[in-house]
């Protein structure tokens, strides 16, 4: 089974439809490195998706492979999505929340917050996942700071695979975490042998991350550690 993130966000604008890709740099995070996939020179943003860190798989013994101090955010959401292991938030209003497989925490910074992230001491020795930053509208730049966790997302099941939505909505699901922007944050696990056509909004925007397997894109065989851009004006996709 593959597994791919996908990212649906308002445009920036343009209207070349060409598929873009973009290699991804490494970054030591803490005890651990991880693969930044935005911000990158030659491509800041993605819409308000203004960063994107994949990190692991990690199997470790005896370790605290995560160990994020506390640090400031403001103006942004932070999106953490689990695919193996457990993470430990802490924050300065008071949040101390245990994030496992298939979860996702939206930590809105708002006027301000800290907060830090770690293994915790009873885990599964798995780390895998991808932490996103959404920029706020102006208009919700200075709100209050809050912490949205959620145990489980909404999926979809089907022939070419299963779809989990941890932000926006794809068809029936819809994601109840809450977002200030037109956005879609997707984790696309396909079936070997089964493709599946993606309908896209040609209004905006799409970036494709490969997190494991082996994965095309229209044909082309995606590449670990690469970001997929494709601008808008595509009415669909065919993985």
């Amino acid at each position: 089974m593959s597994r791919v993130a996908a990212e649906e966000v308002v445009a920036l604008g343009g209207e070349n439809s060409s598929i873009e890709s973009y290699p991804n740099r490494e970054v030591e995070l803490g005890n651990i490195s991880v693969w930044r996939a935005l911000p990158i020179r030659e491509r800041r943003m993605v819409g308000p998706w203004c960063f994107l860190d994949r990190f692991g798989p990690h199997t470790f013994q005896n370790e605290k492979p995560m160990d994020i101090a506390p640090h400031p955010h403001i103006g942004l959401q932070t999106v953490t999505w689990l695919l193996e292991g457990e993470t430990l938030h802490n924050d300065s209003l008071g949040y101390e929340v245990l994030l496992r497989a298939g979860g996702v925490n939206v930590m809105t910074s708002g006027s301000g917050i800290a907060h830090a992230e770690q293994t915790p001491s009873k885990n599964s020795g798995q780390l895998n996942g991808a932490q996103l930053w959404v920029a706020l509208p102006d208009a919700d730049r200075n709100i209050d700071a809050t912490l949205q966790h959620l145990p489980e997302v909404p999926r979809l099941e089907h022939a070419g695979g299963v779809t989990q939505v941890f932000a926006g909505a794809i068809g029936d699901a819809v994601s109840p975490a809450h977002h200030f922007s037109d956005i879609v944050g997707a984790d696309i696990a396909l079936h070997a042998g089964h493709p599946l056509p993606l309908p896209l909004n040609t209004a905006h925007e799409h970036a494709i991350l490969l997190m494991n397997g082996d994965c095309e894109l229209e044909g082309q065989r995606l590449q670990p550690n690469m970001l997929y851009y494709v601008p808008q004006g595509r009415s669909d996709l065919r993985l």
